[in-house]
C-alpha cells in the first residue's frame, strides 16, 4: 500500500512570484505563502502564529501564477510536500522543504487586476479555464 503526501494551505502571498525558466523553456514559479493561526490562550489573551511556506509551481500553472498572483493575494493551494538536497557555495549540504503545487484557487479580490477575468481553480495538468469553454457546467452548480 502506498502512502499519502498531501498538503492543503490557505494563505497570503508574502511577495510577488519569482519566475524563472528551465533550459527546456518550462516555467517555474516560486511563492512564499504565509498561513496564520489565531487562538485565545488560557489567560484569555488573543494569540497569533504565522508560518511561512515555500511553494513551487511548474508549467502552465506557473504561467498562471506569474500572470495573476501578486503580494498580498489570498490563495488556496493543494500539493505535495517535497524535500530537496543541494550544495551551497561552500560545498555544504543544504535541504529545502517545499510544497509542489498541484492545484491553486485564487480567493478574495485583494491584488486582483481591475476588470480582468481570472481562472478560479487551476489544476496542474489541465489547460487554463478559457480552453474549457465559457459557461461549461454552470447549470450544475448548486449555489
Amino acid at each position: 500500500m502506498s502512502g499519502v503526501n498531501k498538503a492543503i494551505l490557505i494563505g497570503n502571498l508574502g511577495a510577488n512570484p519569482e519566475v524563472r525558466y528551465t533550459q527546456g523553456g518550462s516555467t517555474v514559479a516560486n511563492l512564499r505563502l504565509a498561513t496564520t493561526r489565531r487562538w485565545t490562550g488560557k489567560d484569555g489573551q488573543r494569540q497569533e502564529e504565522t508560518e511561512w511556506h515555500n511553494v513551487v509551481a511548474f508549467g502552465k500553472l506557473a504561467d498562471i501564477c506569474s500572470q495573476y498572483l501578486q503580494k498580498g493575494k489570498q490563495i488556496y493551494v493543494e500539493g505535495r510536500i517535497r524535500t530537496r538536497q543541494w550544495q551551497d557555495q561552500q560545498g555544504n549540504k543544504r535541504y529545502t522543504t517545499e510544497i509542489v503545487m498541484e492545484q491553486m484557487t485564487m480567493l478574495g479580490s485583494r491584488g486582483a487586476p481591475a476588470g480582468e477575468e481570472m481562472p478560479e481553480t487551476v489544476p496542474a495538468e489541465s489547460p487554463p479555464r478559457d480552453d474549457l469553454g465559457a459557461g461549461a457546467g454552470d447549470d450544475d452548480v448548486p449555489f
